[in-house]
């Protein structure tokens, strides 16, 4: 005779498959995950920005990322990456999605470890770069999904798609869609709060700048670039017309340069996260600089540190709302 516990098993698993129609033995459980079972994911296919199609067994959960707004992407996705280029900087110029204390760094953005890469057995890689050679080394580790990370002939077009592919690879649709409508929700109530202050098509000019020597450069984001669109999309106009190159949008000149905006309306936002102030300290006593309308009229703004100008929705979120601020304070 069977114990008793055994027999009441033996029968709740014969009425069970009763129910169910069938004698046949059950199939076996799913494998549980936080919160209960779930059914095997399905293969993902993706097109990253070379027009490859990447194929991966189920969402990828153990990623390297070798750039900073793809690795902001996935923090902002709820998946951090177990590996990263350039932990140090990304702290200084990235503070829209923080990293965990467990993110491995592994070399950096333009010339990562392959062997610090394979050590954490990754089941995903994303980077932008056109090294073929790189590429080629890290498919041997595992699949690697390249991005454009610019295109100024549409960087928010490009913005939604990139992340809307990095959510699919890795699982996070429904986070992605929310993220971006919540992008779209500030960059509105934005454009209504411009326009609300009298702001509303403006112009404005957007640079950062570096000193070798004596000699200080200056970076303009032209039109097309993607912090341009930003602000474009809040209602004002890029008052930098000079040359630019065409996947970032960026023109370099110096101070000299900066004379061609000559509107005393003209709001002057830089960026200058890593403490060096080339704009406040290196041009504070260059007559050109002085001169200059919009230094005159004192629209000069340096913008909140660690925005990054290069990032995913949730940088341009940061961007947005500090461009707000500023111009209705």
């Amino acid at each position: 005779m069977l114990p008793l516990r055994t027999a009441l098993a033996a029968l709740a698993a014969i009425a069970a498959l009763s129910a169910c129609g069938t004698t046949e033995a059950p199939a076996p459980a799913a494998s549980s995950s936080p919160g209960g079972t779930a059914p095997a994911a399905a293969p993902i296919t993706v097109t990253d920005g070379r027009g490859k199609q990447v194929t991966l067994d189920r969402p990828a959960s153990r990623v390297v990322s070798l750039e900073w707004g793809e690795t902001e992407m996935l923090a902002s996705l709820g998946v951090m990456p177990v590996g990263a280029a350039d932990i140090k900087g990304y702290a200084t110029w990235v503070t829209a999605a923080k990293l965990d204390a467990s993110v491995k760094d592994v070399g950096m953005r333009t010339e990562p470890s392959v062997d610090s890469i394979a050590a954490l057995q990754p089941d995903l890689v994303v980077m932008e770069t056109d090294d073929e050679g790189l590429v080629a080394q890290v498919e041997k580790i595992a699949p690697v999904l390249v991005f454009k990370g610019s295109d100024a002939g549409g960087n928010f077009k490009r913005l939604r798609e990139e992340f809307t592919l990095l959510a699919t690879a890795v699982g996070k649709t429904a986070e992605a869609e929310k993220a971006l409508a919540d992008f779209d929700a500030v960059l509105a109530d934005g454009k209504q709060k411009l326009a609300a202050a009298g702001v509303a098509g403006k112009p404005f000019a957007m640079a950062d700048g570096w000193k070798e020597g004596s000699t200080i450069s200056v970076r303009l984001f032209g039109k097309g670039a993607l912090v341009s669109d930003v602000a474009e999309g809040l209602g004002l106009k890029n008052a930098w017309n000079g040359k630019v190159d065409k996947v970032w949008g960026l023109g370099n000149t110096d101070v000299e340069g900066l004379t061609a905006l000559k509107d005393a309306e003209t709001r002057f936002f830089y960026s200058a996260s890593d403490g060096v102030d080339v704009f406040a300290d290196g041009l504070a006593t260059n007559a050109i600089w002085k001169s200059l309308p919009f230094v005159k009229s004192q629209n000069v703004t340096k913008l909140p540190d660690g925005i990054w100008t290069f990032g995913g929705p949730a940088s341009c979120k940061q961007y947005a709302e500090a461009l707000v601020k500023a111009l209705t304070a």
